[in-house]
């Protein structure tokens, strides 16, 4: 039997980017044979036509009513991964950050049973690609440190959304994903639950449309945030995970 993929993509007014990222990564999972894989793009809620473009490119598209935001965006896919019976779901920004021509890379560690979860690294692939501003990679640095601190997992990335993970975390992500600027919290989660990680080195590009949703100006107030949320997520029962 064919291993199942769903490429996820949360997508809030990217009309400028979500047609060629979709079809570069249909191009990329032509790749991945013998597996099965297919593209679903969650329209969050856009005000224009993310959704009409990412169709036209191939996609398959859910429309929420409403903006969710990036957690619960990315909730849905694994929502209808694990409905669907898919066995690895990979998470692709659809602003165009994220190079498709690594997906293969983070499926390896998977389908080789080496890991439950593998995420995109910029850092490990020398200087090359986009790295964000100065304050953001001091943030990066800071979560990574908490995170070691706390779950003994050396991560070069946290806030990497580039990501794969297999059924068993489809399992967990479908029930409980964190909301607002999830990826540090889930890897805190899956670390909680004693799922194995690892870093894949990839190559981030600038995007391509949209702006991000941290501005400088909120930078604090965000490192602040998801330091509180690290913590919490450190204190939670682990049953609560599994209920």
């Amino acid at each position: 039997m064919k291993t199942r993929v769903l490429v996820i993509v949360p997508a809030f007014n990217e009309s400028g980017a979500i047609g060629n990222t979709v079809r570069q990564v249909l191009a990329s999972l032509a790749s991945l044979a013998p597996v099965e894989a297919h593209v679903l793009v969650v329209d969050d809620g856009s005000c224009d036509d993310t959704a009409l473009r990412a169709a036209g490119a191939g996609a398959m598209v859910v429309r929420l009513p409403f903006n969710l935001g990036i957690g619960g965006a990315v909730q849905t896919g694994y929502r209808y991964a694990r409905a669907h019976g898919y066995d690895i779901a990979i998470q692709v920004d659809g602003d165009g950050q994220h190079d498709p021509a690594y997906v293969g890379r983070l499926c390896l560690p998977l389908l080789e049973g080496r890991a439950d979860m593998a995420i995109g690294s910029r850092f490990l692939a020398g200087k090359e690609g986009f790295r964000s501003s100065m304050l953001r990679r001091m943030g990066i640095r800071f979560f990574g440190f908490l995170i070691r601190l706390l779950t003994g997992f050396t991560i070069t990335d946290p806030t990497s959304g580039f990501r794969a993970c297999n059924r068993r975390l489809i399992e967990v992500f479908a029930d409980h994903y964190p909301c607002d600027y999830p990826e540090p919290e889930a890897v805190v989660v899956a670390r909680r639950l004693g799922h194995v990680l690892v870093e894949v080195p990839v190559i981030m590009r600038a995007r391509s449309s949209g702006t991000s949703s941290i501005s400088a100006l909120r930078s604090v107030q965000y490192m602040v945030k998801v330091s509180g949320a690290i913590l919490l997520h450190t204190l939670k029962d682990r049953k609560v995970y599994r209920s």
